[in-house]
Parts: C-alpha cells; sequence; structure tokens
C-alpha cells in the first residue's frame, strides 16, 4: 500500500500504554491500529537515566526496566521508524565521565569533559571565598540562567580541592546522615552534645543548608565543639556527600564530539529516523555572549552534529521555544532542519474561542510559502505552548486562551519561576477543549490537514482528562504530571470500544495511507469566518475539510481520478 511521506507518529513514554515498551508494541499490533502509525517518538526514559522522567540521562543503553531489544526490533516489524531524543547540552551526574572526575580528579581523562567554571571565566572576574569566579557583570548580562544565582555545582575532588562545574539545569547536593555515635567518633565529644549536634545537623541539610553554614551558627551544642572538631565533622560530610542533576557538556573536548558520534549511532541502530535535540541552544558558551541560542555558534555547532547524523541517516529535529516575532522557527527551517510547530495547539483553542480560522490560515500559508518542514501536535508530555504565540496573535488573545484552559482546570507555568512571564499552561489537551468530544475530533482534523508531520499524544488518543491527584502526588513542581497518567492494559482496551478513539483512528489511518498528505502535493486553505476549507491535492488524488468552528461539525471528502474513495462524517 502506498503512504504519503508524513505519516502520523504516535508520542508516550515507554511504560504509558501497559507499563513498558513491550505492551506499546502489542497495542501497535492490534488490527484496530493497522496502518495507523509510520511512527513512535519514544521519551527518553527508555534510556538509563535518573531524573525529569528520562532527559538526565545516564547513558544511552535501554532502560531495562522499561525496554527490550526485541521490543524495538518488534516495532520495526510493523513499519514503525522511531523519533529519539538526544540531550545535546548536558549529561547525568551518575554518568561514566562525571563520576570518573569525582573518583580520579585532576587525573580523569574526563576532566575537561564538562564546563569548568572557573576555567571558562579565568580573568573575567573576581574569585570569591566560596571558590568560585563571579564574573564581571557586563559579561554575563545577555546571559540567561534558568534559576537563582550562578549555574554552579561545587565538585569535590579526591585531594579535597573544590571545583565549580556549569550546571544549568537541576542539581542536588546531599550528605550523608550521621548519628550521635558517628559524630561522637569524629569529634570525641560526649555522647550529650553528639547527639543534640547530630539532630542540628541532620535538620539543617534536610533544609538544603551546607555542613559549614551550621556549624557557624552558636548554640548549645556547636558552642561545645573547637574549630577543629568542627573541621573534623566538615570534612567527614563533605567527603562523603553525593550529587543528582545534569551538568553541562563542554563542546570544546574532543571527547564530547566521540561521545556524540557514538550516541547517533547507538539511536540510529534502535530504529531512529528522526533524532529530536533536547537543549541544544543552550550547549555553546563563549565569555561575554549568550548562553541561549549563541549566534552563529549556535549553527556551527548544529552543522557539525548534522554532519555526524548524515553518516547514519538520522534526521535532525532541533527542539526550541521562542516567541513567533523572534523568527527562530524560520531559521531553523531555512538552515534545512524540520521544525516543531507549537503554534498549532495555541492556536487552534484560538480559534474555536474566537470561531475565527483566519490566524490559522495565515500560518498554514506561511509554512507553505516559506517551505518549512515541520512536526505538528496537540498536545504531549510538556505543556501547551503560550511564550510561542507571542507576536502571532495578541496579548489579550493569549491571556485569553490561558483563562480558557485554566478555567477547564489547567495551570500556568511561568517561564523558570519568573512569575507573571508566562511559558505554557499544563492540562490535557481534551480537557483544555472543554473536555467535549466534537471539539477534540475537530482539533484531530485539522491537525492532520495542517501542512506537516503530526504526532499525536497517547492521552489525547484516549481522551485522557485532567489528572489532579497525580499532580497533588507529584507535590511542588509536579504541574506537568497532569498529562502523563500511565493507562493500563484493561483502560486501553476499554478506550478502544469508544466512539472518540475509533473516529481518531479513522481519522489518522486515512492520513497516513492515501498519498495527497506529503511534501509533494499542494495545499491551500480558506477561511471566511467560522467556515473553514482545507484541501491537498495532486494529479490524481484530492482531500477537503470543510469544518464551522461555532459548532465544531465537519466533514471529510477524499477523491482518486474524480471517484469519492472516502468520507468522513
Amino acid at each position: 500500500m502506498k503512504r504519503n511521506n508524513n505519516g502520523p507518529m504516535l508520542n508516550a513514554y515507554p511504560d504509558s500504554l501497559g507499563g513498558n515498551l513491550g505492551d506499546i508494541a502489542n497495542f501497535l499490533s492490534k488490527k484496530e491500529l493497522k496502518d495507523v502509525f509510520s511512527s513512535f517518538y519514544i521519551l527518553p526514559s527508555l534510556f538509563h537515566t535518573d531524573l525529569d522522567r528520562g532527559f538526565s540521562v545516564i547513558d544511552y543503553s535501554l532502560n531495562e526496566m522499561l525496554a527490550k531489544r526485541e521490543d524495538l526490533e518488534k516495532l520495526d516489524e510493523l513499519g514503525v521508524d522511531l523519533k529519539l531524543d538526544f540531550i545535546l547540552n548536558h549529561a547525568s551526574v551518575l554518568s561514566e565521565q562525571f563520576q570518573d572526575i569525582i573518583k580520579n580528579g585532576e587525573k580523569s581523562k574526563y576532566r575537561d569533559f564538562f564546563i569548568d567554571w572557573n576555567k571558562f571565566w579565568d580573568g573575567c572576574g573576581e574569585m570569591t571565598e566560596e571558590g568560585y569566579i563571579q564574573p564581571k557583570p557586563e559579561l554575563i548580562k545577555d546571559m540567561f540562567f534558568r534559576k537563582p544565582g550562578l549555574p554552579i555545582l561545587m565538585v569535590r575532588f579526591p585531594d579535597g580541592k573544590e571545583v565549580p562545574y556549569w550546571n544549568t539545569f537541576y542539581q542536588e547536593v546531599r550528605y550523608p546522615s550521621l548519628d550521635a555515635v558517628d559524630i561522637r567518633n569524629i569529634t570525641g565529644a560526649q555522647y550529650g552534645i553528639a547527639d543534640g549536634l547530630a539532630k542540628l545537623l541532620n535538620t539543617g541539610l534536610t533544609e538544603g543548608r551546607s555542613p559549614a553554614e551550621i556549624l557557624k551558627e552558636t548554640n548549645i551544642y556547636t558552642d561545645k565543639l573547637s574549630d577543629k572538631q568542627k573541621e573534623a565533622l566538615c570534612e567527614r560530610l563533605e567527603s562523603e556527600r553525593k550529587y543528582l542533576g545534569q551538568m553541562d557538556l563542554n563542546i570544546k573536548s574532543p571527547l564530547v564530539w566521540e561521545f556524540y558520534d557514538n550516541t547517533l549511532k547507538t539511536l540510529a541502530d534502535y530504529g531512529a529516523k528522526i533524532v529530536r535535540l533536547d537543549a541544544f541552544a543552550y550547549a555553546p558558551k563563549e565569555v561575554g555572549e549568550k548562553n541561549f541560542l549563541n549566534e552563529p555558534a549556535t549553527w556551527d555547532v548544529l552543522t557539525k552534529v548534522r554532519e555526524l547524523a548524515d553518516k547514519y541517516n538520522v534526521r535532525l529535529l532541533p527542539e526550541i521555544h521562542a516567541s513567533y516575532e523572534e523568527k527562530i522557527y524560520e531559521k531553523i527551517a531555512n538552515k534545512g532542519y524540520m521544525t516543531y510547530d507549537f503554534f498549532l495547539p495555541g492556536l487552534i483553542i484560538d480559534a474555536f474561542e474566537q470561531q475565527s480560522g483566519e490566524v490559522l490560515k495565515k500560518w498554514a500559508d506561511e509554512l507553505v510559502e516559506k517551505n518549512i518542514q515541520v512536526v505538528n501536535m496537540l498536545g504531549c508530555h510538556d505543556g501547551i505552548p503560550l511564550l510561542d504565540l507571542k507576536g502571532l496573535i495578541s496579548e489579550e488573545r493569549i491571556q485569553s486562551v490561558i483563562d480558557t484552559v485554566v478555567k477547564r482546570g489547567g495551570y500556568v507555568k511561568d517561564l523558570h519561576g519568573q512569575k507573571n512571564v508566562y511559558y505554557q499552561v499544563n492540562a490535557t489537551y481534551y480537557s483544555a477543549l472543554g473536555e467535549e468530544d466534537k471539539r477534540m475530533l475537530l482539533a484531530r482534523a485539522i491537525q492532520i490537514f495542517m501542512p506537516g508531520k503530526p504526532q499525536v499524544w497517547y492521552l489525547d488518543l484516549f481522551a485522557g482528562k485532567n489528572d489532579h491527584e497525580a499532580v497533588k502526588r507529584a507535590g511542588a513542581g509536579g504541574h506537568k504530571e497532569i498529562n502523563r497518567t500511565n493507562l493500563t492494559a484493561k483502560e486501553m482496551e476499554a478506550g478502544l470500544q469508544t466512539e472518540i478513539v475509533q473516529k481518531q483512528l479513522e481519522m489518522l489511518r486515512f492520513h497516513h495511507t492515501f498519498p495527497v498528505f506529503s511534501n509533494e502535493s499542494e495545499f491551500s486553505m480558506k477561511c471566511d469566518g467560522s467556515k473553514l476549507s482545507m484541501e491537498w491535492k495532486n494529479k490524481e488524488e484530492r482531500a477537503v475539510l470543510k469544518a464551522d468552528l461555532s459548532d465544531f461539525n465537519f466533514d471529510i471528502l477524499a477523491e482518486k481520478n474524480g471517484e469519492k474513495i472516502y468520507q468522513y462524517k
């Protein structure tokens, strides 16, 4: 059967549908899923990872709890190729390279695999008492730090030396818990003093304070210790501290480029045809320059990565969120890369609320006129993008989208903790649309008719609702769990019997198997208020979507050589 070259792509974690990748392969083997998906974007908990549900990679071997090589082979037998993640900017502190630094210090072959903060800023600032360089203000004024303070993790070498390494994203330092006997053996203090110190230290360390900070306090316990005893206690705690986090790679190290090459080879061997480059815009760093989308260095790095990817027949998809008015998506496309259509999810909600498809048409026309190759989506593992819409629709309409989704149970995600600087809104797409089947089905129809390769979040397919209990269980920062509910085999089977799932599968199968949805075909779109018409055609085939945004009714008609071969009502 001839298929188009932009077939639909499933998107899920390896444990999202049933519990592991084998269960998902079995799910895709069902007759109901035949000819529906051409690709599968598996999120990176597929790999050996520790934090951020996969985005802190220890190494790119398969997670033995979630995936086997046979599962990948079964997906290949089903004709499903893969899109996989490569986190370009950082790796876990539990990676082989970082652990070697902790073990061997200056003697480690990976000493410069990650960015030594003081080497980077040598001669460009003042050394602080804490042992790191504070860069001159004018040299960091254009830098974007995702958390308060400087992006540093102090790493203790075996000889006791403290070395600051660049750490853009998550970090956590853990100290051992000491009891009264431990402290008595270290300091020689009386048991009652040691017992009080144990409680004092363990409470303070749990709060995120350092041993030195706690022991500097004046109280009935610390007053009983000499400076030498305090130093011994600090030394014991510091010598046994452990780390969690994601450390920035030093792209000036040849070993990093060897790592890049090996990783792309591994991903291609798994069956990846598309590799999503996560956090790529943070990778190039220069003194006095931006540390996010540093130009032209960012494009130079991408060119070198693409040369590696070309060896393994892998297509790169650089992932970046930026406002429409910045035109970053256009730069990426002009350089020959696929890009994400982060505009579509918000534009569809806006079109539904405004009962007008004018901006949707404007965006679709731009995709065609500028030959921008995209992967589009409705929902995803993150949130519904908002920052991206700036410059495409007014601030008032963006706020209206926010208000609408929040009213329907969503959460606003501010930009890296900066209050009132919106970034995304977290909700399932079905809930964001008011949990109305007609709206969800029309959103899916618009998505498959828009130029690009449609990516389908598994919960959207099953009309998943906001999971507020998951958010509560996750605690602070757990807003994204609202749209990450894992489905059991029983829930999947029940879902396949529902009309909303069956109709989405029908549309997706139609898109996959009808060749007119191809980069070689012609696309056009018309809009008259709430009336919307989208058409694909080539010499033999045409497919037309006609919809009314006021009542969400729509019709799909497909013809070949003038003969009707498919109709959806």
